[in-house]
């Protein structure tokens, strides 16, 4: 069962199914209504970044450019982050600014901190 959203009306009914499914627990949901609202949950996504424009122009390719984007979801700024991870605010500064490579201590940091996943920081390191 492919399912396409054509329209912002499909896509708002297909949302508030979604939430729906979501409010009644995961531990709660029959095997095809679990299905029925991953397929759901990726028929939106693809209408978001498609149609909505909701998907960043251009992925993060360097540490800098991630943790920019993580700060700008979080709402944090690079003082606050570097508060939160114990480092100093001239270190975060100069990792972000090229200046200073990241270490583990940065690494480990910023995925505590703005839930970067592991993987992908390995990948970008």
């Amino acid at each position: 069962m492919k399912i396409d959203i054509k329209s912002k009306k499909e896509y708002h009914e297909m949302m508030v199914e979604i939430y729906n499914l979501m409010n009644k627990g995961e531990g709660k949901l029959t095997k095809l209504e679990s299905t029925k609202l991953s397929k759901m949950a990726m028929a939106a996504e693809l209408y978001e970044e498609n149609i909505l424009g909701l998907k960043p122009f251009k992925e993060p390719e360097t540490i800098s450019e991630l943790v920019e984007l993580k700060l700008f979801e979080h709402k944090m700024t690079q003082a606050k982050l570097a508060e939160e991870m114990g480092l100093a605010k001239s270190k975060v500064s100069e990792i972000l600014t090229g200046k200073r490579k990241a270490d583990i201590s940065f690494l480990k940091g910023i995925h505590k901190v703005l839930k970067i996943d592991a993987d992908l920081l390995l990948d970008i390191v």
